[in-house]
C-alpha cells in the first residue's frame, strides 16, 4: 500500500465500542477488554472472550469494536509517518435492517429499526453506510490519519425529526462528517500496544 498515492486503509467501528456515548456506555452489556487474558491464553476452546470470561454474544461484537479502533491507532503510530499510509476509523451509524440481527426474535427484528428510526434518530440505510465509508476512502478533507470519523453527532443525543424529513440525531442519516472523540478505554495506549502484540502473535505475524 505505501507505494499507491494517497493510500488510505480503514476499519470500521462503533459507538458501542466507545464508552463515552449512549450506544457504548448506557446499554448494556458494556465493551471492557480487562486484562486482555483471553487474548494471553491463545483464545483456544473454550476461551471466547478477549477478557477470557465466559462468552456473551454482545459484548464480544463491542469488544470486537474497541480492538478495530486500537488497531488503526496502532497502525497509525507504528506505520503512518514511515508509509504515508492514511489510517483511520468509522462509525457509519446504525446499519438496524441487515442479515446482523437474524438470530434475534422476530419482535426485535421489526421493532429495532423502527426505534432506531423514529426515536434515536440513529438509523441509516445500507447504501448510506457504504457511502460514508468511500467518503472516509477518497474525500480530500479525510486524508488526516489516526481519526476516527463520524456524522451528525456520534450518538450522543436522542434523534429528532427536520425539515427534509429525515431523522437527525444520534449519527443517524444525513448531517457533515466530523472528528469524533474515542473513549479513555479505545485510547489506552498500553492496552492497544498488549492487544496489537497477542493478535500478532496469535495470527503468527511479527508486529
Amino acid at each position: 500500500m505505501k507505494n499507491a498515492k494517497g493510500a488510505r486503509c480503514c476499519i470500521v467501528g462503533s459507538i458501542t465500542g466507545n464508552t463515552n456515548t449512549v450506544g457504548g456506555g448506557l446499554v448494556y452489556p458494556f465493551a471492557d477488554l480487562g486484562d486482555l487474558s483471553g487474548f494471553a491464553q491463545g483464545g483456544t476452546n473454550p476461551i471466547a472472550m478477549a477478557d477470557g470470561k465466559p462468552f456473551f454474544g454482545a459484548k464480544a461484537y463491542k469488544d470486537a469494536k474497541v480492538c478495530n479502533m486500537m488497531t488503526v491507532s496502532e497502525l497509525h503510530r507504528r506505520y503512518h509517518d514511515s508509509t504515508g499510509i492514511t489510517f483511520s476509523s468509522m462509525y457509519p451509524g446504525c446499519i438496524a435492517d441487515t442479515a446482523l440481527f437474524r438470530e434475534k426474535r422476530a419482535w426485535f427484528r421489526k421493532g429495532f429499526p423502527w426505534f432506531m428510526k423514529y426515536v434515536t434518530g440513529g438509523y441509516v440505510s445500507e447504501k448510506e453506510a457504504g457511502e460514508r465509508l468511500a467518503q472516509v476512502i477518497m474525500d480530500p478533507i479525510c486524508d488526516k490519519s489516526g481519526v476516527y470519523w463520524s456524522w451528525n453527532g456520534g450518538a450522543k443525543t436522542v434523534g429528532r425529526w427536520s425539515p427534509d424529513g429525515k431523522p437527525r440525531g444520534a449519527g443517524g442519516s444525513g448531517g457533515e462528517i466530523f472528528e469524533n472523540e474515542q473513549s479513555d478505554a479505545v485510547r489506552d495506549l498500553p492496552t492497544a500496544k498488549k492487544m496489537w502484540e497477542y493478535s500478532s502473535k496469535l495470527v503468527g505475524i511479527t508486529s
